[in-house]
């Protein structure tokens, strides 16, 4: 039997660093607060770099911010399914959709299209998934923050590597995606 080793999930998976606040970055980790929340503890750490310093380019590529809104913004997935797949989101804590305000789930969506357009300029894909887990047992990994993940899909992208092996491979790395993903949203409207 081949062995596969993912080593950068275990922490995630099992939680096994203790000392680690959910969504904070290494690069990151001069922000001294924990707000409890993965995308609430990103967001505040990022701002707070850049309030003490570092460029918002640095500080949003190390937190995987790929665009911002007025009320909502688009991350990285830090653990992909695929490569480009991103979550729109609004900055507030909230686990519902009909929580939302309206100018906020407006401005959600409209990230979310503008999304389709940069994934479909990027990657050239066959298909998109667009999709909303709200709550624990819908399948939401980070249930108190309503996120929309955002991927590309092509025919025979879910291989046996996914079904039989519970394994993704993801050709590029984070640091390729965000910067893609970043000149495609610097080029539309």
């Amino acid at each position: 039997m081949d062995l596969l080793w993912t080593p950068w999930r275990f922490a995630y998976i099992t939680g096994a660093d203790q000392r680690a606040r959910k969504g904070v970055p290494r690069e990151l980790d001069a922000w001294p607060g924990d707000l409890g929340c993965v995308f609430c503890n990103l967001i505040a750490a990022v701002d707070y770099v850049v309030e003490h310093g570092m460029s918002r380019d640095r500080a949003e590529a190390a937190g995987g911010i790929v665009v911002r809104g007025s009320n909502c913004f688009v991350s990285l997935n830090a653990y992909p399914y695929t490569s480009g797949h991103v979550m729109v989101m609004p900055y507030a804590h909230l686990d519902r959709l009909a929580k939302v305000p309206p100018d906020a789930a407006h401005e959600m969506m409209d990230l979310a299209q503008k999304t389709e357009r940069v994934l479909d300029a990027v990657y050239r894909p066959q298909g998109f998934n667009f999709g909303l887990n709200l709550g624990e047992a819908a399948g939401a990994g980070v249930a108190g923050h309503l996120h929309l993940h955002a991927m590309p899909r092509w025919v025979g992208d879910t291989n046996f590597m996914t079904t039989v092996s519970e394994t993704r491979v993801v050709p590029e790395d984070l640091d390729t995606t965000w910067r893609r993903l970043r000149e495609g949203f610097a080029g539309i409207q």
